[in-house]
């Protein structure tokens, strides 16, 4: 079916959001969407499975949007899910979300914007991301990289668009290439990503533009999953392209390592988080020349001590165990002001200045 366009001419944007029990998230989420400044747009929602409120909270939504639409389904996975709203949808061009993720309110209309601008050789245009808490508060942490045109060996470094929904994808993207891989989640975004490289360009917005939301029960903390199928990924591009030197996938282990070590650190799997450092020293020795490595293998081995005293304490009837757990470390109100003042900040002699570095080598030494 052709995409419906409004008399001005805007194309018409597929939101898709598959969504598992999400009650707690959905309507943030929602919400978001039906407020951006671009308005032609479609909201397809696949009801997963779930067994919660999730249907009922999206059935609200539509009683005052009739753009949103619910779709449900026996649970298939995320990948199914987005699939099946990718089939129903009619629009030009998809914009997955995740159903606990944000949109700030012009998130749509510079993408849509930048592609326009880009031209038909251009697959995805993805924006910046600011990591957000279960309170939906800024955290500090984000995903900014500028890196533009052809990606798709930095893309293999790195998934440095950093989540499934920061991107804008041209329709005719999976008429080419097809869906979702389920064989791949949780790292199914990334999968399509490089799928799509293969044949197209990539451009950024600059601008934080997606809250993405990091909670300890989330997929991105599914560590060993997320190993299983880097590897899956990984294996089958290096028999894909048997020509790419085998420093790349070093790089790429030591990266996406360290990447699993911090996730497991922050769910409080410490001796987890210390096995991910020792797989990513062996990948690349080159991390050993970094202090900020030591500093995450002591933060590891502090908080083992202090959940050992604790226990002991607990143990002997200790009233004074109580006072780790009372002394709650006190988080910082960031803004999008100070997460902007972060991205830019280049710190000597730090792990993410190398991997920034690393990042840009391979993009030019790669770039056709």
């Amino acid at each position: 079916m052709e995409p419906d366009q409004f008399a001005s001419g805007q194309p018409l944007v597929s939101v898709i959001i598959p969504a598992y029990n999400a009650e707690a998230f959905i309507l943030h989420t929602l919400n978001s969407v039906i407020s951006q400044t671009y308005k032609n747009i479609e909201v397809i929602v696949v009801d997963d499975g779930s067994h919660d409120k999730t249907a009922q909270i999206v059935e609200s939504i539509m009683q005052r949007d009739d753009r949103v639409t619910l779709l449900q389904q026996p649970n298939s996975g995320v990948s199914a899910a987005r699939n099946k709203a990718i089939e129903k949808s009619r629009g030009e061009y998809i914009a997955p979300i995740d159903a606990d993720d944000i949109w700030y309110p012009q998130s749509i209309e510079k993408q849509v914007q930048c592609m326009l601008h880009a031209g038909p050789s251009t697959g995805v245009v993805y924006a910046w991301s600011a990591h957000i808490d279960e309170k939906g508060l800024l955290t500090g942490g984000h995903n900014a990289f500028d890196l533009a045109g052809d990606v798709f060996e930095a893309l293999m470094f790195s998934n440095f668009i950093g989540n499934g929904s920061a991107s804008l994808i041209r329709r005719i993207c999976f008429n080419r290439i097809g869906g979702y891989n389920a064989q791949v989640e949780p790292c199914e975004d990334l999968d399509l990503y490089l799928r799509i490289a293969e044949l197209y360009k990539f451009h950024v917005v600059k601008e934080f533009l997606v809250g993405y939301r990091k909670t300890t029960g989330s997929r991105s903390f599914n560590c060993r999953g997320m190993e299983t199928s880097l590897r899956i990924i990984l294996r089958n591009r290096k028999q894909q392209y048997p020509d790419i030197p085998l420093f790349f996938y070093r790089w790429s282990w030591g990266h996406y390592y360290l990447y699993l070590s911090n996730q497991s650190r922050l769910s409080g799997r410490y001796w987890i988080s210390i096995h991910y450092l020792y797989k990513a020293a062996r990948a690349d020795l080159v991390l050993l020349l970094y202090p900020e490595f030591y500093r995450h293998l002591c933060r590891c081995g502090l908080r083992l001590v202090e959940k050992a005293v604790i226990f002991t304490a607990r143990i002997l009837h200790c009233p004074s165990a109580t006072n780790f757990r009372k002394a709650g470390t006190t988080h910082k109100k960031f803004t999008i002001s100070d997460i902007e003042i972060r991205s830019s900040r280049r710190l000597p002699c730090s792990l993410n200045k190398l991997h920034r570095a690393r990042l840009q080598r391979i993009h030019r030494l790669f770039a056709k």
